[in-house]
């Protein structure tokens, strides 16, 4: 099968997608066009994953900070920072302020582990390490003499790096500001810090700058400056308010910029390397897409970002929105000190993830706007806004529980997601991004979240003595990445070309049809008259009848209604549900609804007539009363063995009723696992094992139709793929949620024996006292084989792994905590379109079950009624159907059919190819595009080669005699011509004798 070209970006949109990605080149300043571009992009494609690689060169790196991972607080002669002050408070007396959180006084212990994080950055495998210099470890009191020890300490680092071929990129003043300098001068609310850290840097720049190409003069000025001299969140604690806060801005711009004219004056020539600064921010978003919102989005950044970085990166002065906004609050740059801070920055060194976003970023400088997480719109805003500068990603990462412990499915996906959007920033938006940066190496000590979250990429078990580094699975998550530079095409994510055999059921689905049992007006055996004179209506005369005639089928206009929408999609076949309860109110045979029938009777032949097979469902659960009959619904419904009876008993009334219309029958469709009690599922199983049986004995031979059930199957993928225990639970998962009701019918007679050994375990261990029941060897033979096909319903994908990491989505009862892929495509409904997920299904089920007749009974996707979202549904059912292909194709699955649901809104509200509104039905381009996929049977390329299928014909009852009759139809014709001719010529010339003897 010959692959076709990838499905993600029709020809056109890709120029389109990379036209609209591109910057506007000219002035800076123009990031407030970032939302409206970002809201005009084609969607879905747009949000599709990325499946291409990083430039050739690109950065790849992991991070860590001294204070979050150094421990030795005291050791090698090392000062007290703000931050050991910080966390060494007493705890306070009830009503005060909160203590500080546990400190990283011993923390990964990095400092007596060099080796060990060194040996880290080897196994990952990457090209930089980000990590910073303790001041008060250099100088311990903030200024000279320098500490002998610490020294060391640093070169040895710094020596095993370059032994390794790691290039160090090294962050002068990661928030851990000396104790000395604060008491002795108040910190950064002093304008004799920029000095002080100027000679700091000085000395840094003299004894390391020789291995040193990437410096990064601090990290995160913001939090800084804002939680630590105005808000007090922070260390140094100090509750100043926003005058003081915007004064400790002032100075740590003014420091920075003292650096880099430093090194810029008297280390480049001949170290040869680059200055930045760390700069931290959010993604905000409007609440509505209104020029008021995003004038208030673009002020959020500016306040947050823009306060450091356009002083540096434009014109050496504060945003205006600041300005104007902040009056005498803020300090005043003199113009020499604007140009000397003007484009103090050889690259923009961002910060971005769990540090700023929905932690300490100021709930009043989000101007009432909704926060977000998208690291590409940043990088966009951030090169339309400062005229493109080079960026360096230098910290990026989300984070898991603190219970969490090696398998961080949670941490993966978020960095797969910021990944990706690094990449689309390069590869569409025309982005000039040349790093990356993992936040962080190994688990440390999380500031003012202190130990109760992990953000490493390996794991480090505080309580420990040795305290080693055991990897996560995020490690060889990473570790892949970086050796492939992205995420490279593979061959099992692009399409492939080619066509379902003859006599593939194309399928749509509806659950219960619209019934309309009204009268047509021909039915009627009243008289009327026209009162053409004063009301203009129709007058029924009194006691004046015409004679009654036959019901017909074409009587019901609904059903024609429905027969042509059915037409137009050109499905070879219709699933619906009868309704149980309808038919038999009572739940018996005493009271029949025989109108209803004559419905579902006259429904079920006109769709044969148009060739068109009807598949039927005997019951399918629904919220009221579970679609049974009341009376059975008020006794346990299926918890009551004597349901069992009654369904068989109405399964045989609706074959004697249906069956010479009915070739494709479902017992039970979708019978829902996570509301059925195991005693309801064995009594269920019984009643599908039995009405098979009664079909295959008293109906089979002579209605030649075919029976089985139809069982919702979601596949159920491990969270962490390198994970044996998230394996475990993602089988565990498949076999209760779809092996449960399946192994008896298609396995071997009995339940799953993972089913059984688990519930044995949990009975014994806690409180629960679940029963599966046991089925005889009688009811296990019965059960077995009671089937002619595999249907299932498939809808979506999940994610599920065994660490605990979100209370609300973990399953005590079966220990499984779901898990989202946020990378994933999602609908309205939070429903992930996860395509090769069905392809996975299908060949677990042949797998599992054999090389049975598989039959994908409803797929489908919900919108919100938009047009817009229309197109998630024709990329759905495109990339899903593609998927069976290749099922069929390349995995040898026997698949004879597939079944989009939903058929229309009025019945399955946002799921319908068709529309519903003001009364009339509307095809939704996924329809159309739905109906090109059955006319090609499929996805038929220029080297597919032609299949020549038979015409079919539905059987049709009333139509037998003339399929059978045909030469016994051509004669009778032939002699009744014959005879008219012959009476013809026989009349004219016996008028011409007449004539002639006149």
């Amino acid at each position: 099968m010959a692959p076709a070209a990838p499905l993600l970006f029709p020809p056109p949109l890709l120029p389109l997608l990379l036209l609209l990605g591109r910057p506007l080149l000219g002035a800076p300043g123009q990031g407030a066009g970032t939302w409206s571009r970002f809201a005009r992009l084609p969607y879905p494609q747009d949000q599709l994953f990325l499946h291409d690689t990083f430039p050739d060169g690109f950065f790849w790196g992991a991070g860590s900070a001294a204070y979050q991972t150094e421990g030795g607080w005291r050791q090698g002669g090392k000062g007290a920072s703000v931050w050991d002050t910080f966390t060494h408070r007493p705890a306070t007396p009830p009503g005060s302020a909160a203590p500080g959180p546990a400190g990283g006084d011993v923390a990964s212990d990095s400092y007596n582990n060099l080796f060990r994080d060194v040996e880290g950055l080897r196994r990952l495998g990457v090209s930089h390490y980000r990590f910073s210099l303790a001041w008060a470890r250099l100088l311990p009191n903030g200024t000279a003499p320098l500490n002998p020890a610490g020294l060391a300490h640093y070169q040895r680092l710094l020596g095993r790096l370059r032994e390794l071929g790691i290039e160090p990129v090294v962050t002068l003043y990661h928030w851990d500001l000396p104790q000395g300098l604060q008491d002795a001068f108040g910190g950064w609310a002093s304008p004799v810090l920029p000095q002080l850290f100027h000679d700091y840097a000085e000395l840094c720049f003299r004894h390391f700058g020789g291995q040193v190409r990437y410096w990064l003069t601090m990290d995160n000025p913001y939090v800084v400056a804002w939680h630590g001299y105005g808000t007090g969140r922070l260390p140094p604690g100090v509750r100043g308010g926003p005058r003081l806060g915007y004064r400790a801005a002032h100075h740590l711009l003014q420091a920075h910029a003292k650096v880099w004219h430093l090194y810029n004056d008297h280390f480049r020539p001949t170290q040869r390397g680059k200055v930045s600064i760390a700069l931290s921010s959010h993604w905000i978003k409007p609440q509505r897409m209104t020029e008021k919102n995003i004038k208030e989005c673009q002020k959020s950044l500016d306040f947050v970002l823009g306060w450091f970085a356009k002083p540096i990166f434009i014109d050496g002065d504060y945003p205006e929105s600041m300005r104007s906004n902040l009056s005498s609050l803020l300090p005043e740059f003199s113009e020499v000190e604007k140009k000397y801070i003007k484009g103090t920055a050889d690259f923009f060194a961002l910060s971005f993830g769990a540090t700023l976003s929905f932690q300490l970023l100021d709930s009043h400088m989000k101007f009432q706007q909704l926060e977000s997480i998208s690291l590409r719109q940043l990088l966009y805003w951030i090169s339309s806004e400062y005229n493109k500068p080079q960026i360096f990603i230098v910290e990026n990462s989300w984070f898991v529980s603190g219970s969490t412990k090696r398998d961080d499915a949670k941490y993966i996906y978020y960095l797969k997601k910021f990944i990706m959007e690094t990449l689309k920033a390069i590869r569409y938006d025309g982005v000039s991004v040349f790093g990356y940066t993992v936040w962080s190496l190994l688990d440390g000590f999380e500031w003012h979240r202190g130990y109760s979250i992990r953000r490493g990429l390996f794991y480090v078990d505080f309580q420990s003595h040795d305290k080693k580094l055991m990897p996560k699975s995020s490690v060889l998550f990473y570790q892949k990445l970086i050796e492939k530079n992205g995420f490279p095409p593979l061959p099992e994510n692009q399409p492939i070309e080619g066509i379902f055999p003859c006599g593939f059921a194309w399928g749509i689905v509806d659950n219960y049809i619209q019934v309309d049992t009204t009268p047509a007006q021909f039915l009627d055996s009243n008289v009327y008259v026209w009162d053409v004179h004063q009301t203009k209506q129709l007058i029924k005369v009194d006691g004046v009848f015409t004679s009654k005639r036959k019901r017909h089928c074409v009587d019901f206009a609904a059903i024609r209604l429905q027969v042509s929408l059915l037409q137009e999609m050109h499905v070879t076949h219709f699933h619906f549900s009868l309704k149980w309860s309808l038919i038999l109110p009572l739940g018996n045979l005493s009271l029949i609804n025989h109108t209803l029938v004559h419905y579902y009777q006259c429904f079920a032949s006109e769709l044969l007539r148009v060739n068109i097979t009807p598949v039927v469902a005997l019951w399918q659960p629904m919220a009221e009363n579970q679609e049974l009959p009341v009376s059975l619904a008020k006794y346990g419904a299926w918890e009551n063995p004597e349901t069992i009876q009654a369904f068989v008993e109405y399964a045989k009334f609706c074959f004697t009723s249906l069956g010479d219309h009915v070739k494709f029958w479902i017992t039970m469709n979708e019978p829902s696992v996570k509301n059925l009690t195991y005693t309801a599922g064995h009594n269920l199983l019984k009643a599908h094992a039995k009405a098979w049986h009664l079909y295959d004995k008293e109906f089979r031979r002579s209605q030649k139709g075919k029976i089985s059930i139809a069982l919702q199957a979601d596949w159920v993928e491990p969270a962490c793929p390198f994970s044996g225990n998230d394996q475990e639970v993602a089988d565990r998962i498949l076999e209760f949620d779809i092996g449960w009701l399946a192994q008896p019918i298609f396995g071997n007679g009995d339940y799953p024996q993972v089913m059984r050994a688990w519930l044995h375990r949990r009975n014994a261990v806690d409180l629960y006292n679940f029963h599966l029941p046991y089925f005889s060897e009688d009811e296990k033979k019965l059960i077995q084989g009671s089937f002619d096909f595999f249907a299932l319903s498939h809808y979506t994908t999940t994610l599920v792994g065994w660490e605990k990491e979100d209370a609300l989505k973990y399953d005590h009862y079966l220990e499984v905590q779901m898990i989202n892929d946020i990378t994933w495509l999602q609908s309205p409904n939070r429903a992930a379109v996860v395509p090769w997920g069905l392809r996975k299904l299908l060949k677990w089920v042949k797998s599992k079950y054999g090389d049975v007749p598989i039959y994908v009974m409803a797929n489908g996707i919900d919108d919100d009624q938009n047009m817009v979202h229309d197109k998630l549904r024709v990329y759905y059912i495109q990339n899903y159907i593609n998927e069976a292909l290749k099922a069929y194709t390349l995995d040898n699955v026997n698949l004879q059919g597939y079944f989009v649901y939903s058929f229309n809104d009025k019945t399955a509200p946002n799921y319908g190819l068709y529309s519903y509104v003001a009364n009339q039905y509307e095809p939704k381009p996924s329809m159309k595009h739905y109906r090109e996929i059955i006319d090609n049977n499929g996805f038929p390329g220029p080297e597919t080669p032609e299949l020549l299928c038979p015409e079919e014909i539905a059987s049709c009852p009333e139509c037998h005699f003339f399929r059978t009759g045909k030469s016994l139809l051509a004669f009778i014709s032939f002699i009744f011509v014959a005879f008219i001719v012959t009476i013809f010529f026989i009349t004219y010339y016996s008028k011409r004798v007449e004539r002639r003897y006149k």
